[in-house]
């Protein structure tokens, strides 16, 4: 996927408006003050103070514009393609990333925080490469892993959250499935007979009470969805954090 460079901003503090939850945390932690806009589902840092320019989907191209950023920050799965045509068709410069793997997502980390002025490679970064290379699955799993529910859809094939999993020993038996985010059914789903079904609590709030009583007779392991599909500094604790949810439910 061709994507564009950032700005060449000659030394200047440049001016940064994100639109995928993960990029924003990761800029603001390591340039802090160069944001000043961001989506409403922004969460973290927690107190992040710049302008709301509504969602992932439907961001507000006017309000965008008004704040005369010089870059703005995307992704090809998080962001539709007719706004970030719509942003530059404004003449704005957007930075699509595209990120399907962890290793991907480490080079498209160091691409963005570079357009955003960053001065050197951030700590958190080469925390989380090594966190990340250290990793000994504990043992082997097979999984289904829901993503939402009425109507049910699963990872696929070639996701971020599915590259972290089948590092932690969990395979995906919808991996090679055509579609990325497959809707099926859910006697076909428990058809599958996994292992283990992996819960995360977004973009579906998965639950103790809402989700693992779908899977009768499969452990079931509730999953901090920032852990599992965020590409940032949540990175750096996302194994530790992963395999004591996979640890917890294979018991």
């Amino acid at each position: 996927m061709t994507t564009r460079p950032g700005p060449s901003l000659r030394g200047a503090v440049p001016r940064v408006v994100s639109l995928v939850p993960s990029l924003t945390e990761a800029v603001a932690v390591t340039a802090p003050g160069v944001l000043v806009g961001a989506t409403d589902w922004c969460s973290h840092p927690a107190d992040l103070g710049v302008a709301r320019i509504g969602g992932t989907k439907n961001p507000d191209v006017p309000a965008i514009t008004a704040l005369r950023p010089d870059v703005v920050l995307a992704n090809e799965e998080e962001n539709r393609a007719p706004d970030l045509a719509e942003l530059r068709a404004a003449g704005l410069d957007v930075l699509v990333t595209e990120i399907r793997t962890l290793d991907q997502g480490l080079r498209e980390l160091e691409r963005v925080l570079a357009a955003c002025g960053a001065p050197r490679r951030p700590r958190w970064l080469d925390e989380a490469e090594a966190a990340w290379d250290a990793v000994t699955p504990e043992g082997t799993y097979t999984a289904v892993v829901p993503i939402w529910r009425r109507p049910w859809m699963v990872l696929g094939r070639d996701t971020f959250a599915g590259d972290l999993l089948a590092r932690l020993g969990v395979r995906n038996l919808y991996a090679e499935h055509p579609e990325r985010y497959p809707r099926l059914p859910l006697d076909e789903l428990r058809a599958a007979a996994p292992d283990l079904v992996v819960l995360p609590d977004e973009p579906y709030r998965f639950t103790r009470d809402d989700g693992p009583e779908a899977f009768p007779g499969a452990a079931a392991a509730l999953v901090d969805g920032r852990h599992l599909t965020w590409y940032g500094p949540s990175l750096a604790a996302a194994p530790r954090v992963l395999t004591r949810a996979l640890r917890a439910a294979s018991r």
